[in-house]
């Protein structure tokens, strides 16, 4: 299989149990960390590619890329198939190895896919119909647009490929990808330029939010006109790489009229050339990552930065949004130096949970740690079940995996928030209809929908029916250097709950929601729905909308 190339959200009451569970299958399940505060698995020791980039289809299944132009992988092309590319970079005669691979969530298992120029430094996202869209690269990769379907069959979607076009055409409807600036320096730069690797979130005006280092803009995109200037984060340090902080556009509520942007994490300015790797031993230095977050409502007329400070210094990390709507994970990433070439020590094993709706000087919470680093070159994604996928760290130019502090990782894990432990499984709801095993639910801007739950008896007898129950609308993104492309959560408006009046389905309830309204609250395309009990998530089903 391969590319198409087109070239061109109180916390929760649990309290853990310890658990030993070991089952060592040749999917690769692995027994999991003993702890509160999230739980940790080991999915596959080695996946044969490192996952610098990651985006989750409506198939269930992820796609990850690392890069063709550092040298061979360890994962084989089948059938004794190569790849050449006479512009390759490190293998111009010939590569018979993946760079590329599907990762099938529900049976932990994966596959190699064909690519054919470099991905290093990439972006995407998923087009309205579900067709996963890959721009850039380096080098042989620049000018590339790479496409594949959202595949049904383990073995299908057999290789194709596109006419050549040096054009980009950006997903009709979505988000425009953000990426690196053709002048704003690459990875390995000396440079901290003022505007390298914008970080761009969809505001609920239709403007885009365009954040870069420690300043940002609205930025009209039709005319290309600056809407809004913001005021500068407070302290002057950049965020975006070399000095990798992670930014998010915080849950939207029905019918918004505010929308919130949160900045975490980064490195002060300088570090990336006290700790760069062209500097001598003696002489590098690595200077401690950011702890800082920056909130801001960029909605309001007179908008204002609030400064929080999260439990350790952090940069490299991934602000990912939860579905119960209520927390954000920021995980993977260092404490100590900046993005690139070893430029980073001192892992950041333990995520954090941030929970927007809480006062100030409450919000963080420390999860339980991971014991693998999660350097420069890792990525994360949201699955349908609630769990966070994990993968990459690849600090070097090529792999590495002996006489070096971070070796490079090619494996996988799941981070399990509190929500899914064993102990909230009396409030989880399940939803019925439409079946989460089935297709893709197609659902209208502004149109109503009704889904069919159910909650367990011991909820029922416990709370005398159920709890607060909200519904949540996810899109996944495309997770790469810090950023999740295209990542956008909703709170669905809901209209009425009621009980299934039928002897045989006590416990039953239908939630009629309100989808959005625009395709600017929600750009056309597939979305993961939640139904949330009690800050307690079920497993999520596929809409589309359009």
């Amino acid at each position: 299989m391969e590319f198409t190339l087109l070239q061109s959200r109180g916390r929760h009451l649990a309290v853990h149990l310890l658990r030993l569970a070991c089952a060592c299958t040749c999917a690769g399940s692995i027994a999991p960390a003993i702890a509160s505060g999230g739980r940790w698995d080991l999915l596959q020791r080695s996946i044969g590619v490192s996952a610098m980039h990651m985006q989750l289809l409506h198939n269930d299944r992820v796609i990850i890329f690392d890069r063709t132009n550092f040298d061979r992988s360890n994962l084989s092309l089948p059938g004794g198939r190569c790849r050449v590319n006479p512009r390759d970079q490190a293998l111009p005669n010939g590569d018979c190895t993946a760079h590329s691979v599907e990762y099938h969530v529900t049976s932990n298992s994966f596959r190699p896919l064909f690519l054919f120029t470099d991905t290093w430094c990439s972006s995407g996202t998923v087009a309205p119909d579900g067709t996963l869209v890959q721009t850039g690269g380096w080098r042989d990769g620049y000018n590339n647009t790479r496409t594949m379907p959202a595949c049904t069959g383990h073995n299908s979607c057999e290789p194709a490929t596109g006419r050549s076009t040096r054009t980009h055409s950006p997903p009709a409807g979505g988000t425009p990808p953000t990426r690196s600036s053709p002048t704003a320096g690459h990875e390995g730069s000396h440079a901290e330029p003022p505007l390298s690797v914008r970080t761009t979130h969809l505001n609920i005006d239709g403007n885009l939010f365009i954040f870069a280092n420690n300043r940002a803009i609205l930025l009209d995109c039709k005319t290309n006109t600056v809407v809004r200037t913001y005021p500068v984060l407070a302290g002057g340090d950049p965020r975006n790489y070399p000095s990798s902080g992670s930014s998010v556009l915080l849950p939207l509520k029905p019918n918004p009229t505010e929308a919130e942007v949160l900045v975490c994490g980064g490195a002060p300015k300088g570090s990336y050339h006290s700790s760069t790797s062209r500097r001598r031993p003696v002489t590098r230095a690595f200077v401690p990552a950011l702890t800082t977050c920056g909130r801001i409502k960029i909605t309001d007329a007179a908008p204002a930065w609030v400064v929080e400070t999260m439990p350790s210094p952090r940069v490299m990390g991934d602000v990912i949004l939860l579905p119960n709507g209520a927390e954000v994970a920021i995980i993977n990433g260092a404490t100590h130096g900046t993005a690139g070439w070893d430029g980073a020590k001192t892992p950041a094993f333990a995520p954090v949970i941030y929970r927007p709706g809480h006062t100030a000087g409450d919000r963080f919470e420390q999860q339980n740690a991971s014991g693998i680093p999660r350097m420069y070159h890792s990525s994360v994604v949201l699955l349908r079940d609630g769990r966070l996928l994990v993968g990459g760290s690849n600090p070097h130019l090529c792999y590495n995996f002996s006489n070096v502090a971070f070796p490079t990782d090619l494996s996988l894990e799941a981070f399990s928030p509190d929500y899914l432990d064993a102990s909230n499984d009396m409030l989880r709801p399940r939803i019925r209809h439409p079946s989460p095993a089935g297709a893709a639910a197609r659902v209208a801007y502004g149109k109503k929908k009704k889904l069919k739950f159910s909650v367990p008896a011991s909820a029922r007898r416990r709370r005398g029916g159920l709890g607060e129950v909200s519904v949540t609308m996810v899109a996944p993104s495309f997770t790469t250097h810090s950023f999740a492309m295209n990542q956008r959560l909703l709170f669905i408006d809901v209209t009425k709950v009621a009980a299934v009046r039928h002897r045989h389905r006590v416990g039953t309830y239908h939630v009629s929601v309100r989808m959005p309204a625009t395709a600017v609250l929600a750009p056309p395309g597939y979305y993961m729905v939640f139904v949330v009990n009690e800050l307690v998530p079920g497993e999520g089903i596929w809409v589309h909308i359009q």
